[in-house]
């Protein structure tokens, strides 16, 4: 069984910059490929970003440019940096270790 805790959401302006966290505890984040995901109200959950366990990265469309994910294996957690958010980033955000677990998501609302 496989534990992720996420944080660092809040509210913030257009424009501004957000890094989420996600702890995992369990087992180890350096034998999967982790993720970040998304879902805003009335939608589906959609992929945000990838990280492989060689540190290859994957990036909706929506999200290139903007947010970078990265992994410290030292510290089993898992990092989304967000800049230049916009409104239509608003969204729960959670964690995924491999295919198997999720993390409970935490919100992110980006409003004036």
């Amino acid at each position: 069984q496989v534990q992720l805790v996420e944080s660092g959401g809040g509210l913030v302006q257009p424009g501004g910059s957000l890094r989420l966290s996600c702890a995992a505890s369990g087992n180890k984040i350096s034998i999967v490929t982790m993720g970040w995901y998304r879902q805003a109200p009335g939608k589906q959950r959609e992929l945000v970003a990838t990280i492989s366990i060689v540190g290859s990265t994957n990036y909706a469309d929506s999200v290139k440019g903007r947010f970078t994910i990265a992994r410290d294996n030292a510290k089993n957690t898992v990092y989304l940096q967000m800049n230049s958010l916009k409104p239509e980033d608003t969204a729960v955000y959670y964690c995924r270790w491999g295919v198997a677990f999720w993390g409970q998501g935490t919100q992110v609302t980006v409003s004036s």
